[in-house]
């Protein structure tokens, strides 16, 4: 049966906002990833020093996450949103500088140029430490409980449309208006976010134990997480599966050296696995799932796992196009059930500390992946490393599915 709940949910003013900062907010970051991924690898020709953007990103945001947390659920949101955007919008123009005069006026080389940019993405881990978690974390204050399943996926569908059309733009743009024009366009985007947050109201903090201290609040986040089975079995699951199954991180490699399409076929290369979660998201917005969803949740990651596999062997591209679309669409059911968990199983006054933790997982896979497909690519070669990713990925996905079985029957 289709259900127009979702449709009712967007109705709300506030979260209508919310969720079109964050559009505008994570279509910057898209661009802004693709640029970074492209931009390094014409500079170095190396595959690993892609594996660095991540490396750079990922420690100082891991390495704050859980005090960003205690700040998170003892701090007024919407202030604590609009000063990590500005940040935000304050770091990536400094980028502008390699890039309008890093060779013509200050005689930098591409080394010097790869090294500026390492930097200026290890202070947006800091911002991403503590933005990650703050939208999620305001969403059940606006909405109802009952709509609580709809409003998340929502959200999801938000960022993957974002990241949809992040991630193709970037492409053309680099293609169109260069580099310095592309980022640009990205501290544009950030700006545009910030206005429609604005207009949120203030939530003040529901931390109903009062002052606590802050490593007892970080261990009281862990604690939660480490008693609530369901919630650390997904989050494991999804950090391991794609820690290994990064082979988004090698398309420009791909895309310049195997597939031979440019910046335009990138730019759509790097947008499929999006375009596929974006499709099942939105079907499981009017479509829910009703049952299995933990079964649903295994066979999604294994399937994931042999796409990669897949797009690692193909030396065509639109076949591997369509199989990173599927990776997409099986990575997508994972995304709504993982993130359906983990909002209905946590209490508001715990919410920010979990969803740091849940951040940490999530840019351990992601980001750590992105350095893991690097190294990796840099002892295996490219072709081989994405498919031993792959495969370990289905590998990840038969143990835990023998060795959890609280999660393989798991129901919401």
């Amino acid at each position: 049966m289709i259900s127009l709940k979702p449709v009712q949910t967007l109705r709300i003013p506030e979260f209508r906002n919310l969720m079109t900062g964050r559009f505008f907010l994570v279509l910057s970051f898209r661009m802004l990833a693709t640029l970074m991924g492209w931009w390094i690898y014409q500079l170095t020709k190396d595959p690993f020093a892609i594996g660095l953007i991540g490396l750079s990103e990922v420690i100082p945001a891991v390495s704050t996450a859980l005090y960003a947390g205690h700040v998170i659920d003892n701090s007024e949101k919407k202030k604590l949103l609009l000063i990590c955007n500005y940040a935000y919008v304050i770091l990536i123009s400094l980028l502008l500088i390699p890039a309008l005069f890093g060779h013509k006026l200050l005689h930098f080389s591409n080394l010097q140029i790869s090294y500026f940019i390492y930097g200026v993405i290890f202070f947006t881990g800091f911002c991403r430490a503590f933005i990650g978690p703050i939208i999620p974390s305001m969403i059940p204050k606006i909405v109802t409980r009952e709509e609580l399943p709809n409003a998340i996926t929502l959200n999801q569908a938000t960022f993957l449309t974002a990241s949809v059309c992040g991630h193709a733009i970037g492409g053309f743009l680099i293609h169109w208006i260069d580099i310095s024009g592309t980022i640009m366009v990205v501290v544009g985007l950030m700006i545009l976010s910030s206005v429609f947050f604005w207009f949120l109201k203030k939530h003040p903090t529901e931390n109903v134990k009062g002052e606590v201290g802050v490593m007892q609040s970080m261990r009281e986040g862990l604690a939660y997480i480490y008693k609530t089975k369901e919630i650390l079995g997904a989050l494991c699951l999804d950090m391991f599966a794609v820690l290994f199954g990064g082979a988004v991180a090698m398309i420009p490699v791909f895309a310049t050296d195997i597939l031979k399409v440019g910046a335009e076929g990138f730019g759509l290369l790097n947008a499929a696995s999006d375009i596929g979660s974006m499709c099942i998201i939105i079907t499981l917005a009017f479509v829910p799932l009703k049952k299995n969803q933990g079964k649903l949740l295994l066979v999604a990651v294994a399937g994931f796992g042999l796409c990669i596999i897949g797009f690692g062997l193909s030396k065509l591209y639109w076949l591997s196009f369509i199989l990173l679309v599927f990776s997409g669409m099986l990575d997508g059911i994972s995304v709504v059930i993982r993130g359906t968990i983990v909002q209905l199983k946590t209490p508001d006054f715990i919410r920010g500390r979990v969803l740091s933790v849940n951040s940490i997982f999530i840019m351990s896979s992601n980001e750590m992946g992105q350095f893991e497909s690097g190294l990796a690519a840099k002892l295996l070669g490219v072709v081989r490393s994405v498919v031993f990713g792959g495969s370990m990925t289905v590998l990840i996905a038969v143990l835990v599915a023998t060795k959890v079985p609280k999660l393989r029957k798991m129901n919401y």
